[in-house]
Protein backbone atom coordinates (compact mmCIF):
# COMPACT_ATOMS: atom_id res chain seq x y z
CA UNK A 1 0.00 0.00 0.00
CA UNK A 2 1.44 3.33 -1.02
CA UNK A 3 -1.05 5.58 0.79
CA UNK A 4 -1.83 7.39 -2.48
CA UNK A 5 -5.65 7.35 -2.54
CA UNK A 6 -8.05 4.50 -1.87
CA UNK A 7 -6.89 0.91 -2.37
CA UNK A 8 -7.60 -0.45 -5.88
CA UNK A 9 -9.95 -3.08 -4.46
CA UNK A 10 -12.29 -0.39 -3.17
CA UNK A 11 -12.40 1.17 -6.63
CA UNK A 12 -13.63 -2.11 -8.18
CA UNK A 13 -17.26 -1.13 -7.58
CA UNK A 14 -17.03 2.52 -8.61
CA UNK A 15 -18.81 3.06 -11.96
CA UNK A 16 -16.81 4.51 -14.82
CA UNK A 17 -18.18 7.82 -16.08
CA UNK A 18 -18.84 8.37 -19.78
CA UNK A 19 -17.57 11.85 -20.69
CA UNK A 20 -18.23 11.75 -24.46
CA UNK A 21 -19.46 9.27 -27.05
CA UNK A 22 -18.69 9.38 -30.76
CA UNK A 23 -20.40 7.01 -33.21
CA UNK A 24 -17.61 5.50 -35.31
CA UNK A 25 -19.75 3.13 -37.42
CA UNK A 26 -23.40 2.18 -37.75
CA UNK A 27 -25.47 -0.27 -39.82
CA UNK A 28 -28.96 -1.74 -39.26
CA UNK A 29 -27.62 -4.36 -36.82
CA UNK A 30 -24.80 -2.75 -34.85
CA UNK A 31 -23.31 0.54 -33.77
CA UNK A 32 -19.67 1.06 -32.78
CA UNK A 33 -19.00 3.87 -30.31
CA UNK A 34 -15.75 5.39 -29.11
CA UNK A 35 -16.27 6.60 -25.56
CA UNK A 36 -14.03 8.85 -23.50
CA UNK A 37 -14.43 7.53 -19.96
CA UNK A 38 -13.24 8.60 -16.55
CA UNK A 39 -11.83 5.77 -14.48
CA UNK A 40 -12.47 5.45 -10.72
CA UNK A 41 -9.05 6.94 -9.96
CA UNK A 42 -9.78 10.08 -12.03
CA UNK A 43 -7.71 9.19 -15.11
CA UNK A 44 -9.43 9.10 -18.53
CA UNK A 45 -9.15 6.59 -21.34
CA UNK A 46 -10.71 5.63 -24.68
CA UNK A 47 -13.12 2.69 -24.69
CA UNK A 48 -14.62 1.09 -27.81
CA UNK A 49 -18.10 -0.40 -27.51
CA UNK A 50 -20.00 -2.50 -30.07
CA UNK A 51 -23.72 -2.00 -29.38
CA UNK A 52 -26.13 -4.68 -30.55
CA UNK A 53 -28.88 -4.41 -27.96
CA UNK A 54 -31.01 -7.41 -27.11
CA UNK A 55 -31.20 -10.78 -28.83
CA UNK A 56 -33.17 -13.96 -28.30
CA UNK A 57 -32.44 -17.65 -28.62
CA UNK A 58 -35.05 -20.43 -28.57
CA UNK A 59 -34.48 -24.14 -28.01
CA UNK A 60 -37.57 -25.65 -29.69
CA UNK A 61 -38.81 -29.04 -28.48
CA UNK A 62 -40.86 -31.05 -30.99
CA UNK A 63 -41.60 -33.49 -28.17
CA UNK A 64 -39.97 -34.12 -24.78
CA UNK A 65 -37.05 -35.97 -26.39
CA UNK A 66 -36.49 -34.07 -29.67
CA UNK A 67 -35.27 -30.53 -30.39
CA UNK A 68 -35.04 -28.67 -33.67
CA UNK A 69 -31.59 -27.33 -34.52
CA UNK A 70 -30.42 -25.39 -37.51
CA UNK A 71 -27.14 -25.55 -39.38
CA UNK A 72 -25.73 -22.65 -41.32
CA UNK A 73 -22.55 -20.98 -42.49
CA UNK A 74 -21.45 -18.23 -40.09
CA UNK A 75 -19.41 -15.56 -41.85
CA UNK A 76 -17.48 -14.20 -38.85
CA UNK A 77 -16.60 -17.67 -37.50
CA UNK A 78 -15.80 -18.89 -41.02
CA UNK A 79 -17.58 -22.23 -40.80
CA UNK A 80 -20.81 -24.19 -40.71
CA UNK A 81 -22.31 -24.56 -37.24
CA UNK A 82 -25.22 -26.19 -35.44
CA UNK A 83 -27.31 -23.88 -33.28
CA UNK A 84 -30.83 -23.12 -32.14
CA UNK A 85 -32.89 -20.31 -33.71
CA UNK A 86 -31.47 -16.95 -32.63
CA UNK A 87 -31.72 -13.33 -33.66
CA UNK A 88 -31.98 -9.69 -32.72
CA UNK A 89 -34.94 -7.98 -31.12
CA UNK A 90 -36.44 -5.31 -33.37
CA UNK A 91 -37.23 -1.82 -32.04
CA UNK A 92 -40.52 -1.88 -30.16
CA UNK A 93 -40.73 -5.69 -30.26
CA UNK A 94 -41.22 -7.68 -27.06
CA UNK A 95 -38.76 -10.46 -26.26
CA UNK A 96 -41.49 -13.08 -26.67
CA UNK A 97 -42.57 -11.65 -30.04
CA UNK A 98 -38.94 -11.70 -31.21
CA UNK A 99 -38.59 -15.33 -30.07
CA UNK A 100 -41.75 -16.33 -31.95
CA UNK A 101 -40.62 -14.43 -35.08
CA UNK A 102 -37.23 -16.15 -35.05
CA UNK A 103 -38.88 -19.56 -34.67
CA UNK A 104 -41.22 -18.82 -37.57
CA UNK A 105 -38.48 -17.46 -39.85
CA UNK A 106 -35.88 -20.11 -39.07
CA UNK A 107 -37.81 -23.36 -38.53
CA UNK A 108 -41.29 -22.54 -39.87
CA UNK A 109 -43.06 -23.02 -36.52
CA UNK A 110 -44.36 -20.96 -33.61
CA UNK A 111 -44.55 -22.03 -29.99
CA UNK A 112 -47.64 -22.69 -27.93
CA UNK A 113 -45.50 -21.98 -24.87
CA UNK A 114 -42.23 -20.14 -24.35
CA UNK A 115 -40.38 -20.92 -21.13
CA UNK A 116 -37.74 -18.37 -20.05
CA UNK A 117 -34.38 -20.00 -19.29
CA UNK A 118 -31.91 -17.20 -18.55
CA UNK A 119 -30.75 -13.75 -19.66
CA UNK A 120 -27.04 -12.94 -19.82
CA UNK A 121 -24.43 -10.60 -21.33
CA UNK A 122 -22.84 -12.25 -24.36
CA UNK A 123 -19.63 -10.30 -23.64
CA UNK A 124 -18.89 -8.05 -20.71
CA UNK A 125 -15.93 -6.16 -22.10
CA UNK A 126 -16.53 -4.55 -25.52
CA UNK A 127 -19.94 -5.83 -26.65
CA UNK A 128 -23.21 -4.35 -25.38
CA UNK A 129 -25.60 -7.25 -26.06
CA UNK A 130 -27.97 -9.10 -23.75
CA UNK A 131 -29.23 -12.54 -24.76
CA UNK A 132 -32.60 -13.81 -23.55
CA UNK A 133 -32.99 -17.58 -23.84
CA UNK A 134 -36.17 -19.66 -23.96
CA UNK A 135 -37.23 -23.16 -24.68
CA UNK A 136 -40.33 -23.65 -26.76
CA UNK A 137 -43.06 -26.30 -26.54
CA UNK A 138 -46.26 -26.97 -28.44
CA UNK A 139 -44.85 -26.15 -31.87
CA UNK A 140 -47.30 -25.53 -34.71
CA UNK A 141 -46.49 -24.74 -38.36
CA UNK A 142 -46.27 -21.10 -39.41
CA UNK A 143 -46.61 -19.58 -42.86
CA UNK A 144 -43.96 -16.93 -42.13
CA UNK A 145 -41.42 -16.70 -44.96
CA UNK A 146 -37.75 -17.20 -44.04
CA UNK A 147 -35.40 -14.24 -43.66
CA UNK A 148 -34.01 -13.53 -47.13
CA UNK A 149 -30.41 -13.30 -45.86
CA UNK A 150 -30.42 -16.72 -44.16
CA UNK A 151 -29.70 -20.07 -45.78
CA UNK A 152 -30.57 -22.64 -43.13
CA UNK A 153 -30.70 -26.42 -42.87
CA UNK A 154 -33.39 -27.38 -40.30
CA UNK A 155 -33.25 -30.76 -38.56
CA UNK A 156 -34.94 -32.56 -35.67
CA UNK A 157 -32.27 -33.91 -33.29
CA UNK A 158 -32.71 -36.12 -30.24
CA UNK A 159 -32.13 -33.94 -27.17
CA UNK A 160 -29.59 -36.48 -25.88
CA UNK A 161 -27.61 -36.02 -29.13
CA UNK A 162 -27.74 -32.22 -28.81
CA UNK A 163 -26.41 -32.52 -25.25
CA UNK A 164 -23.63 -34.84 -26.41
CA UNK A 165 -22.76 -32.34 -29.20
CA UNK A 166 -22.47 -29.55 -26.62
CA UNK A 167 -20.32 -31.65 -24.29
CA UNK A 168 -18.07 -32.69 -27.19
CA UNK A 169 -17.61 -29.08 -28.36
CA UNK A 170 -19.41 -29.71 -31.65
CA UNK A 171 -21.95 -26.98 -30.85
CA UNK A 172 -20.01 -23.75 -30.34
CA UNK A 173 -22.76 -21.09 -30.27
CA UNK A 174 -22.87 -19.74 -26.70
CA UNK A 175 -26.63 -19.24 -26.65
CA UNK A 176 -27.23 -22.83 -27.75
CA UNK A 177 -24.64 -24.24 -25.33
CA UNK A 178 -26.19 -22.38 -22.40
CA UNK A 179 -29.78 -23.29 -23.36
CA UNK A 180 -28.99 -26.99 -23.83
CA UNK A 181 -27.09 -27.20 -20.53
CA UNK A 182 -29.87 -25.39 -18.65
CA UNK A 183 -32.51 -27.63 -20.23
CA UNK A 184 -30.48 -30.74 -19.37
CA UNK A 185 -30.13 -29.61 -15.76
CA UNK A 186 -33.81 -28.77 -15.42
CA UNK A 187 -34.82 -32.07 -17.01
CA UNK A 188 -32.46 -34.07 -14.77
CA UNK A 189 -30.27 -34.74 -17.84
Amino acid sequence: MTGEGPPRGRLAEVPWLTRTTRVVYRNPWIRVDEDQVELPDGRTTVYGVVRCGHCVGVLPFLDPDTVVLIRQYRYVAGGVYWEMPTGGVHAGESLEAAAQRELAEEIGHVAGRLVPIVSYHTSKSVLDETAHLYWAEGLTPSATPPDETEFIDVRPIPFATALRMVEAGEIKDSMTVIAVLHAARQRGR
